[in-house]
């Protein structure tokens, strides 16, 4: 089992707003490049998503289930598909989207006891959780050519200290993916 972290990010480390569905003054930044930036399976997840689980936290969940329920291409889907484990203390329904379910719990309990692959998509605040864990083995960024200056990052400035090994580099249109591993 492994815990994959996947992000829209920008230069200086920002995630937060990518679709400026937020309303944020620098809102909607990845979405800039053009759709085929953000389409499709950018993260390269392909079979992960057959035979692993999403974790997503409530905003993303909810935005996920207005977006992706409407879609009918073969990403889509996979994401309609996979088993999606919802982390809110305020959710009490999550009959919008198929194969979804609350987390009874704490999130990190929750990964600790999953079998399958994990993958968790935005979901700052889980991210963070599972980062002071020491939980995390793999980040697939999709890194954006631009600095914002100001937003939630990725990385923390208090968060802990982690040693990664570049897996993979990868153009993607106006971004670049890379993918990192936890240092053996």
């Amino acid at each position: 089992m492994s815990v994959i972290v996947i992000e829209f990010i920008t230069l200086d480390g920002v995630v937060s707003d990518p679709d400026g569905c937020g309303g944020t003054p620098l809102g909607g930044w990845a979405f800039r490049y053009g759709r085929e930036a953000v389409a499709g399976d950018k993260f390269r997840l392909g079979s992960t998503l057959d035979e692993g689980v999403l974790l997503l936290g409530r905003r993303t969940w909810q935005l996920f289930s207005r977006l992706w329920p409407g879609r009918d291409d073969p990403f889509a889907a996979r994401m309609n598909a996979v088993p999606k484990l919802v982390a809110s203390r305020t959710l009490t329904d999550t009959s919008a989207w198929a194969n979804s379910r609350l987390v009874d719990g704490d999130p990190v309990d929750t990964v600790r006891r999953e079998q399958r692959d994990v993958v968790i998509t935005g979901s700052l605040g889980v991210v963070h959780r599972l980062m002071a864990e020491d939980l995390v083995d793999e980040y697939r960024l999709l890194t954006f050519p631009a600095v914002l200056g100001a937003g939630r990052r990725l990385f923390p400035a208090e968060g802990p200290h982690v040693d990664l090994e570049c897996r993979s580099v990868e153009q993607v249109g106006a971004a670049v993916l890379t993918r990192y591993r936890r240092a053996v």
